[in-house]
Protein backbone atom coordinates (compact mmCIF):
# COMPACT_ATOMS: atom_id res chain seq x y z
CA UNK A 1 0.00 0.00 0.00
CA UNK A 2 0.97 3.57 -0.82
CA UNK A 3 2.04 5.26 2.06
CA UNK A 4 2.77 9.12 1.22
CA UNK A 5 0.88 11.68 -1.43
CA UNK A 6 1.31 11.28 -5.27
CA UNK A 7 4.56 11.44 -6.51
CA UNK A 8 4.06 13.15 -10.02
CA UNK A 9 5.64 16.42 -9.68
CA UNK A 10 2.24 17.92 -10.34
CA UNK A 11 0.88 21.03 -8.09
CA UNK A 12 -1.90 19.93 -6.11
CA UNK A 13 -4.16 21.66 -8.29
CA UNK A 14 -3.58 19.36 -11.11
CA UNK A 15 -4.49 16.42 -8.90
CA UNK A 16 -7.33 14.03 -9.07
CA UNK A 17 -7.91 14.85 -5.36
CA UNK A 18 -11.89 14.01 -5.36
CA UNK A 19 -12.90 10.54 -5.68
CA UNK A 20 -16.31 10.02 -5.44
CA UNK A 21 -17.55 5.95 -5.57
CA UNK A 22 -20.99 4.44 -5.48
CA UNK A 23 -21.63 1.94 -2.50
CA UNK A 24 -23.94 -1.32 -3.77
CA UNK A 25 -22.14 -2.69 -6.75
CA UNK A 26 -18.99 -0.78 -6.82
CA UNK A 27 -17.65 -0.77 -3.42
CA UNK A 28 -19.91 -3.06 -1.90
CA UNK A 29 -21.36 -6.68 -2.99
CA UNK A 30 -25.00 -7.01 -2.10
CA UNK A 31 -25.81 -10.03 -3.81
CA UNK A 32 -29.20 -9.07 -5.59
CA UNK A 33 -30.74 -7.19 -2.30
CA UNK A 34 -32.03 -4.67 -4.34
CA UNK A 35 -34.55 -7.10 -5.99
CA UNK A 36 -35.16 -9.13 -3.28
CA UNK A 37 -36.00 -5.62 -1.29
CA UNK A 38 -38.24 -4.48 -4.11
CA UNK A 39 -39.91 -7.70 -4.63
CA UNK A 40 -41.04 -7.27 -0.90
CA UNK A 41 -42.65 -4.01 -1.40
CA UNK A 42 -44.37 -4.55 -4.43
CA UNK A 43 -46.08 -7.42 -2.60
CA UNK A 44 -47.23 -5.17 0.11
CA UNK A 45 -48.52 -2.72 -2.48
CA UNK A 46 -50.60 -5.78 -4.45
CA UNK A 47 -48.00 -6.32 -7.34
CA UNK A 48 -48.45 -10.37 -7.36
CA UNK A 49 -44.95 -11.92 -7.03
CA UNK A 50 -44.63 -13.81 -10.88
CA UNK A 51 -47.39 -11.71 -12.52
CA UNK A 52 -46.56 -9.52 -15.70
CA UNK A 53 -46.53 -6.67 -13.74
CA UNK A 54 -43.78 -7.69 -11.64
CA UNK A 55 -42.01 -8.38 -13.90
CA UNK A 56 -42.27 -5.42 -15.97
CA UNK A 57 -41.51 -3.65 -12.57
CA UNK A 58 -38.47 -5.62 -11.70
CA UNK A 59 -37.02 -5.05 -15.41
CA UNK A 60 -37.62 -1.03 -14.72
CA UNK A 61 -35.95 -1.59 -11.40
CA UNK A 62 -32.94 -3.44 -13.07
CA UNK A 63 -32.41 -0.73 -15.69
CA UNK A 64 -32.40 2.31 -13.43
CA UNK A 65 -30.14 0.95 -10.97
CA UNK A 66 -28.04 3.55 -8.88
CA UNK A 67 -31.55 6.39 -9.36
CA UNK A 68 -32.86 7.48 -5.89
CA UNK A 69 -35.18 4.96 -4.85
CA UNK A 70 -38.02 7.40 -3.97
CA UNK A 71 -37.15 8.55 -7.62
CA UNK A 72 -37.90 4.79 -8.93
CA UNK A 73 -40.89 3.99 -6.74
CA UNK A 74 -42.92 7.57 -7.98
CA UNK A 75 -42.19 6.37 -11.55
CA UNK A 76 -43.77 2.66 -10.60
CA UNK A 77 -46.75 3.76 -8.50
CA UNK A 78 -47.48 6.85 -9.54
CA UNK A 79 -49.46 8.72 -6.82
CA UNK A 80 -46.97 9.92 -4.15
CA UNK A 81 -48.39 8.18 -1.46
CA UNK A 82 -48.26 4.44 -2.86
CA UNK A 83 -44.68 5.46 -3.79
CA UNK A 84 -43.79 6.61 -0.26
CA UNK A 85 -45.46 3.24 1.43
CA UNK A 86 -43.29 1.22 -1.39
CA UNK A 87 -40.31 2.94 -0.40
CA UNK A 88 -40.65 2.47 3.37
CA UNK A 89 -40.77 -1.13 2.62
CA UNK A 90 -38.09 -1.16 0.66
CA UNK A 91 -35.63 0.16 2.90
CA UNK A 92 -37.11 -1.88 6.03
CA UNK A 93 -36.51 -5.50 3.79
CA UNK A 94 -33.28 -4.11 2.37
CA UNK A 95 -32.07 -3.16 6.16
CA UNK A 96 -33.21 -6.58 7.50
CA UNK A 97 -31.38 -7.99 4.62
CA UNK A 98 -28.25 -5.84 5.63
CA UNK A 99 -28.51 -6.46 9.00
CA UNK A 100 -28.88 -10.39 8.52
CA UNK A 101 -25.09 -10.43 6.95
CA UNK A 102 -25.87 -10.48 3.58
CA UNK A 103 -23.73 -7.67 2.70
CA UNK A 104 -19.73 -7.38 2.55
CA UNK A 105 -17.28 -5.28 0.44
CA UNK A 106 -15.87 -6.03 -2.74
CA UNK A 107 -12.87 -7.64 -3.17
CA UNK A 108 -9.99 -4.78 -2.89
CA UNK A 109 -12.65 -2.00 -2.35
CA UNK A 110 -11.18 -1.07 1.30
CA UNK A 111 -8.13 -0.82 0.34
CA UNK A 112 -8.13 1.23 -2.66
CA UNK A 113 -10.23 3.51 -0.65
CA UNK A 114 -7.35 3.56 2.05
CA UNK A 115 -4.43 3.96 -0.85
CA UNK A 116 -6.53 6.47 -2.48
CA UNK A 117 -6.85 8.47 1.18
CA UNK A 118 -3.15 7.49 2.03
CA UNK A 119 -2.11 9.35 -1.23
CA UNK A 120 -3.59 12.53 0.45
CA UNK A 121 -7.12 12.00 -1.94
CA UNK A 122 -10.78 12.88 -0.82
CA UNK A 123 -13.12 9.94 -0.89
CA UNK A 124 -16.81 10.30 -0.65
CA UNK A 125 -19.48 6.86 -0.97
CA UNK A 126 -22.55 8.02 -2.07
CA UNK A 127 -25.74 6.36 -2.92
CA UNK A 128 -28.99 5.99 -4.61
CA UNK A 129 -30.50 4.67 -1.10
CA UNK A 130 -32.11 6.88 2.07
CA UNK A 131 -29.85 7.75 4.77
CA UNK A 132 -30.66 4.87 6.89
CA UNK A 133 -29.98 2.27 4.82
CA UNK A 134 -26.55 3.97 3.56
CA UNK A 135 -26.31 4.17 7.89
CA UNK A 136 -26.88 0.33 8.09
CA UNK A 137 -24.72 -0.94 4.90
CA UNK A 138 -21.74 1.36 6.54
CA UNK A 139 -22.37 -0.15 9.89
CA UNK A 140 -22.60 -3.63 8.83
CA UNK A 141 -19.17 -3.24 7.01
CA UNK A 142 -17.50 -1.05 10.00
CA UNK A 143 -17.30 1.33 7.21
CA UNK A 144 -18.12 4.54 9.56
CA UNK A 145 -15.02 5.78 9.59
CA UNK A 146 -13.57 5.03 6.52
CA UNK A 147 -13.67 8.17 4.66
CA UNK A 148 -14.44 11.57 5.88
CA UNK A 149 -18.18 12.13 3.99
CA UNK A 150 -20.97 10.00 2.72
CA UNK A 151 -23.99 11.37 0.58
CA UNK A 152 -27.25 10.36 -0.04
CA UNK A 153 -29.62 12.12 -2.41
CA UNK A 154 -31.06 13.88 0.19
CA UNK A 155 -28.16 15.05 1.37
CA UNK A 156 -27.25 16.72 -1.99
CA UNK A 157 -31.00 18.26 -2.35
CA UNK A 158 -33.17 15.48 -2.99
CA UNK A 159 -32.05 14.51 -6.45
CA UNK A 160 -30.34 11.63 -6.58
CA UNK A 161 -28.85 10.07 -10.28
CA UNK A 162 -28.48 10.52 -12.84
CA UNK A 163 -28.69 14.28 -11.73
CA UNK A 164 -25.28 15.54 -10.92
CA UNK A 165 -25.93 16.52 -7.57
CA UNK A 166 -24.34 13.99 -4.83
CA UNK A 167 -21.32 14.47 -7.07
CA UNK A 168 -21.59 18.42 -6.88
CA UNK A 169 -22.33 17.99 -3.31
CA UNK A 170 -19.09 16.43 -2.87
CA UNK A 171 -17.14 19.16 -4.74
CA UNK A 172 -18.93 22.12 -2.69
CA UNK A 173 -18.27 20.42 1.13
CA UNK A 174 -15.10 19.21 0.97
CA UNK A 175 -13.45 21.92 -1.04
CA UNK A 176 -10.46 19.05 -1.90
CA UNK A 177 -10.29 20.55 -5.63
CA UNK A 178 -10.76 23.50 -7.02
CA UNK A 179 -12.11 22.70 -10.81
CA UNK A 180 -14.43 20.10 -11.16
CA UNK A 181 -11.94 18.18 -13.91
CA UNK A 182 -10.00 17.49 -10.94
CA UNK A 183 -13.18 14.84 -9.84
CA UNK A 184 -13.11 10.84 -10.38
CA UNK A 185 -16.31 9.47 -10.41
CA UNK A 186 -16.58 5.63 -10.28
CA UNK A 187 -20.06 3.24 -10.62
CA UNK A 188 -21.54 0.26 -11.86
CA UNK A 189 -24.24 1.83 -13.43
CA UNK A 190 -25.23 3.67 -16.85
CA UNK A 191 -27.29 6.45 -13.99
CA UNK A 192 -23.76 6.59 -12.07
CA UNK A 193 -21.48 7.52 -15.11
CA UNK A 194 -24.47 10.53 -16.37
CA UNK A 195 -23.91 11.58 -12.97
CA UNK A 196 -20.08 11.78 -13.51
CA UNK A 197 -20.44 12.87 -17.42
CA UNK A 198 -22.97 15.86 -16.48
CA UNK A 199 -20.88 17.21 -12.85
CA UNK A 200 -17.87 17.78 -15.60
CA UNK A 201 -15.37 14.96 -13.34
CA UNK A 202 -12.36 14.95 -15.27
CA UNK A 203 -12.24 10.71 -14.97
CA UNK A 204 -15.46 9.02 -15.12
CA UNK A 205 -15.21 5.06 -14.31
CA UNK A 206 -17.41 2.01 -14.87
CA UNK A 207 -17.02 -1.17 -13.23
CA UNK A 208 -18.02 -4.17 -14.17
CA UNK A 209 -18.77 -5.32 -10.54
CA UNK A 210 -22.76 -4.49 -10.47
CA UNK A 211 -25.66 -3.74 -13.09
CA UNK A 212 -24.33 -3.18 -16.08
CA UNK A 213 -22.33 -4.46 -18.38
CA UNK A 214 -19.08 -2.49 -20.51
CA UNK A 215 -21.30 -1.32 -23.69
CA UNK A 216 -23.95 0.38 -21.43
CA UNK A 217 -21.54 1.97 -19.20
CA UNK A 218 -19.58 3.04 -22.29
CA UNK A 219 -22.82 4.25 -24.03
CA UNK A 220 -23.36 6.63 -21.14
CA UNK A 221 -20.13 8.33 -21.26
CA UNK A 222 -17.91 6.26 -19.23
CA UNK A 223 -13.75 7.63 -20.38
CA UNK A 224 -12.86 4.03 -18.87
CA UNK A 225 -14.16 0.96 -18.18
CA UNK A 226 -12.33 -1.10 -15.14
CA UNK A 227 -12.99 -5.07 -13.93
CA UNK A 228 -13.16 -3.63 -10.90
CA UNK A 229 -12.92 -0.65 -8.05
CA UNK A 230 -9.60 -2.35 -6.65
CA UNK A 231 -7.99 -0.83 -10.34
CA UNK A 232 -8.73 2.46 -9.78
CA UNK A 233 -5.68 4.12 -7.30
CA UNK A 234 -3.70 2.68 -10.53
CA UNK A 235 -5.66 4.68 -13.46
CA UNK A 236 -5.52 7.68 -11.54
CA UNK A 237 -1.89 7.51 -10.67
CA UNK A 238 -1.37 6.68 -14.78
CA UNK A 239 -3.79 9.46 -15.50
CA UNK A 240 -1.40 11.91 -13.59
CA UNK A 241 1.50 10.74 -14.48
Amino acid sequence: MSTGAPTTGKPDTEKLNLVVLDMAGTTVADGGLVEQAFSVAAERLGVEPGSADHAEKLDYVRATMGESKISVFRHLFGDEEPAQRANAAFEEAYGELVDGGRIAPLPGAREAIERLRAEGRTVVLTTGFARVTQDAILAALGWQDLVPLTLCPADAGGRGRPCPDMVLAAFLRTGAVDDVRRIVVAGDTSYDMLSGVRSGAGIVAGVLTGAHDKDQLARHGATHVLGSVAELPDLIARAEA
